[in-house]
């Protein structure tokens, strides 16, 4: 299941250095971090959506422009999806609104 995601930040990688004009990744990188980000919310926006009017099989496609445009992102701000990992497991170790309670008193 994880490979799924593991071979999507692979291909991401690999295509925002190889020019090609049908490269939707390629055309993502040369446009910046302000465009993914609009992408990014629009994707977040049409997810919303459906699922607000439970529509299965759109919440399945959105999820996964959200991921792909998610993935970009990461890579645009230099940000390995093992660093987001490692602090999922670090906040395993309490409960979430002790989590959030931390957050106020340490800003990250």
């Amino acid at each position: 299941m994880f490979k799924v995601l593991a071979e999507l930040i692979k291909i991401i990688k690999k295509r925002k250095k190889n020019f090609s004009k049908n490269s939707y990744t390629y055309f993502l990188f040369k446009k910046g971090r302000s465009y993914v980000l609009r992408k990014f919310r629009e994707e977040f926006l049409e997810l919303v959506s459906a699922i607000k009017y439970k529509k299965r099989k759109q919440i399945i496609y959105e999820s996964a422009d959200l991921i792909y445009h998610f993935f970009v992102l990461l890579d645009l701000n230099k940000v390995k999806i093992q660093d987001i990992l490692k602090e999922l497991k670090r906040r395993q170790n309490f409960s979430g609104i002790e989590e959030k309670k931390s957050r106020k008193n340490n800003v990250r």
